[in-house]
């Protein structure tokens, strides 16, 4: 192995080590409550979320560990020389011998992980009492999964390896075009042809709580046709709202345990809260954000593709396109951790920002505080995370934060 699998090795253990300690800091703050949670808790609760919290860093642990060390035997003993010589023995075109050989290594990773998600379904989430998932769905899930990732990821990857075979690292250029404009289109048709396969999605009743998202909605010119209620107390107890789509195929959408579990002024607060994303551009600033880094990313891969040592690496002899999208996502790893870090910051302040639009329409800003205490509580969220923690895994912050900004406001 020459100098650059070791810099590749060195990162991966360091980006792992780096979590683990933010997962052991974070654990050290687990029974801690702020004065803006006191009470939330009961002391049977409280010990539950700490339980819970433990159980799950554990298990994260346990995952991360054993596929690093199965990846690392796969490096050492030379898989990736092998999987080539496996591919390369077909008749296949170089460009479909790449798809086939990584839709391989996705397959051995997927069941991999497939224990494990049982394991996670079926014993940490049940035990604490979340998991509704049948083993039917579970199973039927997958299955879904998997013919999804075939269909749709087939032709975007084969799209991805002709465009690199055909003009060489000038390919970038086409390659952002086409990810770009895929995914801009899968934006639009997910939610009426992907979501629905797992979930059942009816119009929200006429009522009360309708003609107040309706009347909301006119009032801040947010145009939207469609209201729904998804069952998504079919596979947990936990609640939800979200909004998905574009233009005509925009959505809104309550978790079923969201209208059962919280009142008509919350579920309003909870959705003024993600109707403000999109009034306060996030939306696009978002999306804007995420073309910028699919160019970078393929500009510098473009770079790495032919680039024999870093093939040699991982001990092979020559070049190949596919393989150097997984060496390069692998060289990647530890500066793509630290470009979350002010990815996540802002998606942070994107958070209060929307908390803040959702007070000033509605005037709801307690329902909003007292709807993010339940959905905390009924998810037996850890109520102090540790700040290093937050820095690198949230996308929003701790639920104390917002109810102390939110109180600033009244």
């Amino acid at each position: 192995m020459n100098w650059i699998g070791w810099v590749i090795l060195a990162g991966i253990v360091c980006e792992t080590s780096i979590r683990v300690v933010a997962d052991l800091l974070n654990l050290q703050r687990a029974g801690t409550v702020p004065k803006e949670l006191q009470g939330l808790y009961s002391q049977e609760e409280s010990q539950k979320a700490a339980a819970y919290l433990k159980a799950r860093t554990a298990f994260g642990h346990i995952h991360s560990f054993f596929f690093l060390g199965l990846f690392l035997l796969f490096w050492f003993f030379k898989g990736f020389p092998i999987v080539d010589k496996l591919v390369t023995t077909t008749p296949l075109h170089p460009v479909w011998q790449g798809v086939f050989a990584l839709f391989t290594l996705g397959a051995a990773k997927g069941l991999f992980d497939l224990p494990f998600s049982w394991y996670s379904t079926f014993v940490i989430e049940e035990g604490f009492g979340f998991n509704r998932t049948t083993k039917n769905t579970f199973i039927t899930d997958r299955l879904k999964g998997l013919a999804i990732g075939i269909l749709l990821g087939t032709p975007l990857l084969a799209g991805v390896l002709y465009f690199f075979h055909r003009f060489g690292p000038s390919g970038w250029i086409a390659c952002w075009a086409v990810v770009v404009a895929y995914t801009t289109c899968a934006n639009m048709l997910v939610p009426i042809l992907i979501l629905p396969l797992f979930n059942r999605y009816a119009p929200l009743p006429e009522g009360e709580l309708k003609d107040r998202i309706l009347d909301y909605a006119k009032r801040i010119q947010f145009p939207v046709k469609n209201i729904f209620l998804m069952d998504g107390s079919k596979r947990s107890s936990k609640a939800n709202a979200f909004f998905i789509g574009t233009g005509r195929f925009r959505r809104i959408v309550l978790f079923d345990t969201l209208v059962d579990k919280q009142s008509h002024d919350e579920v309003m607060a909870v959705l003024a809260h993600e109707m403000g994303h999109a009034k306060c551009h996030h939306i696009k600033v978002n999306w804007l954000l995420s073309i910028l880094h699919t160019g970078a990313l393929f500009y510098l891969l473009s770079f790495c593709l032919e680039y024999l040592p870093l093939h040699h690496a991982f001990f092979m002899e020559e070049t190949k396109i596919y393989t150097g999208l997984i060496f390069f996502s692998l060289l990647w790893t530890p500066v793509g951790l630290l470009l979350d870090l002010p990815i996540q910051a802002l998606s942070r302040k994107h958070e209060f920002q929307a908390d803040a639009f959702a007070a000033k329409t509605t005037g709801l800003g307690e329902s909003l505080a007292s709807s993010l205490k339940g959905l905390s509580k009924s998810s037996l969220a850890n109520l102090s995370p540790h700040p290093f923690f937050v820095a690198l895994n949230h996308s929003h912050p701790p639920v104390a934060q917002r109810i102390r900004r939110l109180q600033t406001l009244k």
